[in-house]
């Protein structure tokens, strides 16, 4: 009740969307499972129907599409039926894990073995000389690494925790912000195809086997190869693969990070330790699109479809999508 920012854990969560799931049953709704969007029926640039990858046509004067971040085949399908979208900025860059026992220790002194304090979390940002910004983004207390690829022949990480928050290692997302003039292309797919190309390399610097690239924070900063690991071990399954994570993303990134890290350091005592383990890529972080809506929350050029939450590039997180999605619901039932 008290807690800015209370944690539910990955394995409540389940749970949540089960009954999430049952309510919508309940309340007269259809939940379809192995059912995905392939078309939207327009007539007179107005929505008509969903079409499905059954064939099936699902008569509707109204969509809302809540696609989340990764949907790029959904993307892709959106553009080719002509409804407007943008490139927008979003972030890529690693996971770090450090010992969760030092994250404490830096954060609560000597109260860090205190059975009534909770793993430590902690939230950093540099801007740096070359005048990029990095941040810390997703901190997960005792928490893993854990592998998010939604098409073949790429690695994509993320990062979780269970409601206990029990396991040996913290870890948290470190971003470098990137937009429109980084991607090295042009159109409404540029971002995708960027994020595109950093996750193929990292599946290829990782073994091709979707391992993930992985290295040393001291030997990152010193420019070489890890050759082992140290007192932190990986948490991301199938495993990991000792690189040079430069190879795997895009040189302002790591130069960036090799600025940022000395510099959070003297935030968080030992955030620059030389046995914490980097692991590539995280490119997810938001959208690299945003569906073009007016203040009806519809499309610009397809009314009846509602673009919403994060995928529809409105939201950053799981509260501003939720938000997002109530005033989508009301529009809708405005209309």
């Amino acid at each position: 009740m008290y807690q800015a920012n209370p944690h539910i854990g990955t394995d409540n969560l389940v749970r949540i969307v089960k009954a999430i799931r049952n309510t919508i049953i309940s309340l007269g709704g259809q939940v379809r499972f192995e059912t995905k969007l392939t078309g939207i029926k327009v007539r007179d640039g107005k929505v008509t129907g969903a079409v499905v990858n059954d064939g099936q046509e699902i008569g509707t004067d109204s969509i809302i599409l809540a696609t989340g971040h990764s949907a790029h085949d959904t993307f892709e399908m959106l553009v080719r039926s002509g409804v407007p979208i943008e490139a927008k900025a979003f972030s890529i860059g690693v996971r770090i894990e450090h010992p969760q026992a030092m994250v404490d220790k830096a954060q609560y002194g000597r109260f860090a073995s205190n059975d009534r304090l909770g793993p430590a979390d902690y939230k950093l940002v540099e801007h740096c000389a070359n005048e990029r910004s990095a941040y810390t983004f997703c901190m997960c207390p005792g928490g893993e690494v854990i592998g998010c690829s939604s098409q073949a022949g790429t690695v994509v990480i993320n990062g979780m925790s269970f409601y206990s928050r029990g396991h040996a290692n913290a870890n948290s997302a470190l971003l470098v912000g990137v937009g429109p003039d980084d991607f090295g292309g042009e159109g409404p797919l540029a971002g995708v195809e960027f994020q595109q190309q950093w996750e193929r390399k990292a599946f290829v610097t990782g073994g091709g086997n979707y391992c993930a690239p992985v290295q040393l924070v001291g030997d990152f900063l010193a420019g070489r190869i890890s050759r082992s690991l140290g007192q932190v071990e990986p948490t991301y399954q199938p495993g990991v693969a000792l690189c040079d994570l430069a190879e795997c993303l895009p040189g302002f990134v790591a130069q960036t990070l090799a600025l940022a890290i000395p510099a959070m350091d003297r935030k968080l005592r030992g955030f620059a330790m030389h046995n914490a383990v980097m692991t590539a890529v995280e490119s997810r972080s938001s959208s690299p699109i945003r569906i073009l809506r007016d203040e009806s929350f519809q499309s610009l050029a397809v009314r009846g479809l509602y673009p919403a939450g994060e995928g529809a590039g409105y939201a950053g997180g799981i509260i501003s999508s939720a938000v997002d999605g109530i005033k989508a619901a009301e529009a809708l039932i405005g209309k």
